[in-house]
């Protein structure tokens, strides 16, 4: 089989980064195990190459800063009348299954995917959904994931076409954005314009439980169909969201 990581990695953030989205990471050195290992009396010499053990502390990391995978609960607090699941109460059946690539990468930023343009894909591709697909919208904004203005890129995915997949069955989706919604910006002026409840993150808060995945990368090397994905998130207790190394799986 051929495999290919659909996943960012996960680094120190550069300089310039917003404060709630930065990760940070401290590196020990070889030569610190080494050090550490005085704790035990062993001297380093007794170690190969006199080099201790080499770790790692991540001391900061936002669950949603790097290719992640979204719990309901980060919607919304009630879905369907019950507590909204967090990212350890979700089933593992929802991170392994055939892959389906839907390509929207003409489509300007904020020019969302509508139920329209996901059949007019589905037809191109002469693909039907089947429970449990997981769906990966492919814009091509993962080329801006390390410039500045990578949080303004990318068209969304508009609530109706959202409900659509999840009434097809999917209950995990992807995209290779920022966010599954529109660029943030650009949902507040057409939410200010509309000024009713519901209109800004609209998508998010369709009101049923399904899940996603943002900040994806190298779609553009996936087949339509054809491919198994593995998106298994970390089990964070209650939270919104965890980091996770996402794959696709093509035969040979």
């Amino acid at each position: 089989m051929h495999i290919i990581d659909l996943s960012a990695t996960i680094a120190t953030s550069p300089a310039g980064t917003p404060e709630y989205s930065r990760s940070e990471i401290k590196y020990q050195t070889h030569a610190d195990g080494a050090a550490q290992a005085a704790l035990l009396n062993v001297p380093a010499h007794l170690f190969r190459h006199s080099e201790g053990w080499a770790t790692e502390c991540i001391t900061r990391l936002e669950t949603h800063g790097t290719t992640h995978v979204d719990a309901p609960w980060h919607y919304n607090s009630l879905i369907e009348g019950a507590k909204a699941q967090t990212i350890d109460e979700l089933p593992l059946e929802w991170f392994f299954g055939d892959g389906v690539k839907l390509d929207f990468h003409a489509k300007e930023d904020g020019d969302a995917v509508t139920i329209e343009d996901l059949e007019r894909e589905l037809k191109r591709i002469s693909y039907t959904l089947k429970p449990y697909d997981i769906v990966l919208i492919y814009t091509g904004r993962d080329v801006y994931y390390h410039s500045p203005d990578y949080f303004f890129k990318g068209c969304g995915v508009t609530a109706e076409a959202t409900r659509r997949l999840y009434d097809a069955g999917i209950r995990m989706m992807g995209i290779d954005a920022w966010g599954w919604d529109m660029p943030l910006h650009l949902q507040a002026e057409k939410a200010r314009t509309e000024n009713k409840e519901g209109s800004f993150w609209s998508a998010h808060q369709i009101g049923v439980p399904y899940s996603h995945m943002e900040r994806l990368v190298n779609l553009a090397a996936l087949p339509p169909t054809g491919f198994q994905v593995a998106c298994f998130p970390l089990k964070i207790q209650g939270a919104s969201a965890a980091p996770a190394r996402v794959a696709a799986i093509l035969p040979d």
